[in-house]
This record gives structure tokens, C-alpha cells and sequence, in this order.
């Protein structure tokens, strides 16, 4: 399938596109550092794109499912860990659109902040205990009711985008409650009672400041609650999780895509005098780089696909989350062995910081960490065909 397929989707690409180039040179910097690219971030923000998910009635773009991917995979060609930073925001917006998410007053409030003064919010739930709260786990973190409000304790791991946020979403236990235990969505600004422990020293995606968050009596006033529920209880659905896994499904094609255009170009270009003529002469390297192609072929379609299919279809969500889950595994996974490919083609110089590819090399494989990781996927899609109970469940959501 072709894209863009109309003047609006056009130009979203475009916007993706300009600010890729404008935001590519700082990468390899804050990829080397481990630090944020604040200045990248405001770049986004100045040109709207964090309002991508944004419904259009409260002033966003109100991207749909292809448009949004269409949008992140672009932009990840210029950063790929801004593009993953800039989708749990982008994920954040679109999961509390759905009219049973968020209390009314408090949706347009933020929604509000969010369009007009470039706030950033996204999901805190995972815990070091924890692990993904896609687990079903209880959260060890507390929300104490006080009066007019809450304190919330605990420490929540792989916030992304951390120093910069001015909202988390928090997950936290309220305690028990008729025979069940009872948790809540709390939104947690950015201040007091705050801290960001900087923990976020890793091989991948090094610039996303996926941090730990220390909660200390974080007050949230009554009217910050979002939600509660008793643990085990089915959420009401949300478009969230599919945004997350094409969202990032799109940004990991994307290194994949670009690790095979350095790789394309070197073997244009690279004529050892022993040979005499440029390497992609020789058969070993076509067979390389077509196999990328057919890789990366086969995970857009499938990407774009499903991304397609959630626009076209959007009363038919559960049942594609399959092939939601089956795009993001693709999508991950063909990029990493496409990175590898090109890594052969390019030989040692590939592991030169000078060259991209060591960077995407290491970047690419933080993609198996995303939900829904491989064996989660390959459980939804198998009971799927097998038409047993739960096989439709979203595709999840989760970090770094």
C-alpha cells in the first residue's frame, strides 16, 4: 500500500518530516551523553506535533490510527529515541479520549494544558517489583485518601521523558476493599512531593530519560482522580494500547529502514582497491540487501496495515488485536535483523560511533522489551485462532 493517499495525510508527513531533519543532528550527541534533548522536545512542541492524538474539537490534529503511524514512523528517521519518547505522550492523549476514560472536567482541563501551553504527561505504572503492569500485579504503590485529596507513595520505573513531563499518569493501590483489592489512576503533577532518581543508564534508547520516579506524599486533590476500579476488573476499552504498539512498531521500522539506507549507500559507494569496483557488485551483498528489502516490506505492510484497519474499522478494535500484536512482533523484529544485515555489509567500520548504525544497532533491540513482548503476542494471536476466551484483549501498553 501507498502512502501518503490524500492532501491531509501529506501533510502530516510533512510536518513529521521537517522536524526529523531539524531534530536528527542532536542524536547522536544525547545518545552518547545519556541526556534528554530538551530542545528537540520544544521543537515539537513549537510545531504542534504534541498534539498529534489531540481530538481535533479540543484544538489537536486528532491523528487517526494510520496517520499517527504514518507521523511517528517518519519522525523516528530523525531520532528514533525522541520519536519513542514523544509516543507515550502521543499514547498518554489518545488513551484518555475514549469518553468513559477520564472525568470530563478534568479531560478538557488538561486537554486544554496540553494544546495551549505544551504540557506533556504519560503513564507511571510500572514498579521494580511489578515489572509491566500488564501483568496484572498489584501495585506497591499507595494512595492514602486525606482530606480533599490523596497522598500517593511508591516508585515507578521507565517513565520516559521524566524531567520534562509536567503529568503522571500513576498507578496505585487503595487498599482492600470487599474481598478484592482496589486500585486507582491518579494524576500526579510534576512538583512537590516528586523526585526523579536518574537510574536510566542503559545500552538503548539512551536519551528518552526513562527514569525512576520517587513519589513522597504526593498530594493529588479529588478532582486529579481518573479512575477506580477493583484490581482484576476489566478496564473500558481504549485505543491506548494499539497506539502504543503501532506507535512503536513504527518507530523501530524505522531504524531498520534506516540502517538499510546506510548500508545501501556504503555499498554503492565503498571500492576496496582490491576489488577494484564498489562491493555491491558482489552477489553476498545483493542477497543482504535484498533480504533487508523483503523484511522491511513485509513489516510495513503488516504495520501499516493493521493501522489501516483500526481507521477504517474502529468499532472492530478487540478483534484486531491480533493482528495489532502480530505488527508490532514484525515490525521489531524484522528491524533488528535488518540492522544486522546491514552491520554484515558494512563490515567492521559499522562499529565506529562515527558511523549511525552502532547507534541503531543498540537502539533497535530495545524493542523486544515493549508490550506486547513476543511470547505475550504469540499467546494473543494463538488463542485467537484457536477462538479461546481473552483472545482479544488490547495489545497493552507500557514503556520504557
Amino acid at each position: 500500500m501507498r502512502y501518503p493517499r490524500d492532501q491531509r495525510q501529506a501533510e502530516i508527513l510533512a510536518l513529521a518530516q521537517g522536524l526529523a531533519e531539524r531534530i536528527a543532528p542532536r542524536a547522536a550527541e544525547h545518545d552518547r551523553a545519556g541526556t534528554i534533548p530538551v530542545e528537540s522536545y520544544d521543537d515539537l512542541v513549537a510545531a504542534g506535533y504534541h498534539r498529534l492524538t489531540v481530538p481535533a474539537a479540543y484544538g489537536g490534529f486528532g491523528a487517526s490510527m494510520i496517520e499517527f503511524v504514518l507521523a511517528q514512523n517518519a519522525l523516528a528517521r530523525g531520532d528514533e529515541s525522541v520519536a519513542l519518547g514523544i509516543n507515550m505522550h502521543l499514547m498518554s492523549v489518545a488513551n484518555a479520549s475514549t469518553s468513559v476514560a477520564w472525568p470530563p472536567a478534568l479531560y478538557e482541563r488538561v486537554m486544554h494544558e496540553v494544546v495551549s501551553t505544551g504540557a506533556l504527561l504519560n503513564s507511571a505504572a510500572a514498579e521494580p517489583e511489578l515489572g509491566s503492569p500488564a501483568g496484572g500485579g498489584r501495585p506497591l504503590t499507595t494512595a492514602t485518601q486525606v482530606e480533599g485529596g490523596w497522598l500517593v507513595n511508591g516508585r515507578k520505573t521507565f517513565t520516559s521523558l521524566s524531567p520534562i513531563l509536567r503529568y503522571y499518569i500513576v498507578l496505585a493501590t487503595i487498599g482492600d476493599k470487599d474481598g478484592g483489592v482496589e486500585i486507582g489512576q491518579f494524576l500526579v503533577r510534576n512538583g512537590a512531593g516528586v523526585r526523579i532518581e536518574p537510574t536510566w543508564d542503559v545500552m538503548a534508547m539512551r536519551s528518552t530519560a526513562s527514569h525512576d520516579i520517587v513519589l513522597e506524599n504526593a498530594f493529588v486533590p479529588d478532582s486529579d482522580v481518573i479512575a477506580r476500579r477493583m484490581l482484576g476488573q476489566p478496564t473500558p476499552g481504549a485505543p491506548g494500547g494499539s497506539y502504543f504498539a503501532l506507535g512503536v512498531g513504527g518507530v523501530y521500522l524505522a531504524i531498520g529502514e534506516s540502517a538499510r539506507d546506510v548500508a545501501l549507500e556504503f555499498a554503492r559507494t565503498r571500492a576496496p582497491t582490491g576489488l577494484g569496483k564498489p562491493i555491491g557488485t558482489l552477489p553476498t551483498i545483493q542477497h543482504r540487501i535484498a533480504r533487508m528489502d523483503v523484511l522491511l516490506m513485509a513489516a510495513r505492510e503488516l504495520l501499516f496495515g493493521a493501522a489501516q484497519d483500526l481507521t477504517d474499522f474502529p468499532a472492530e478494535r478487540a478483534a484486531l488485536g491480533p493482528k495489532v500484536a502480530a505488527a508490532k512482533y514484525l515490525a521489531t523484529n524484522n528491524a533488528i535483523e535488518v540492522v544486522d544485515l546491514a552491520m554484515r555489509v558494512v563490515g567492521g567500520v559499522a562499529l565506529f560511533r562515527t558511523m549511525p548504525l552502532e547507534r541503531y544497532y543498540r537502539n533497535v533491540r530495545a524493542g523486544l522489551s515493549h508490550p506486547p513482548i513476543d511470547d505475550r503476542a504469540f499467546d494473543q494471536i494463538a488463542r485467537a485462532a484457536l477462538g479461546m476466551q481473552g483472545s482479544a484483549s488490547n495489545a497493552g501498553t507500557g514503556n520504557p
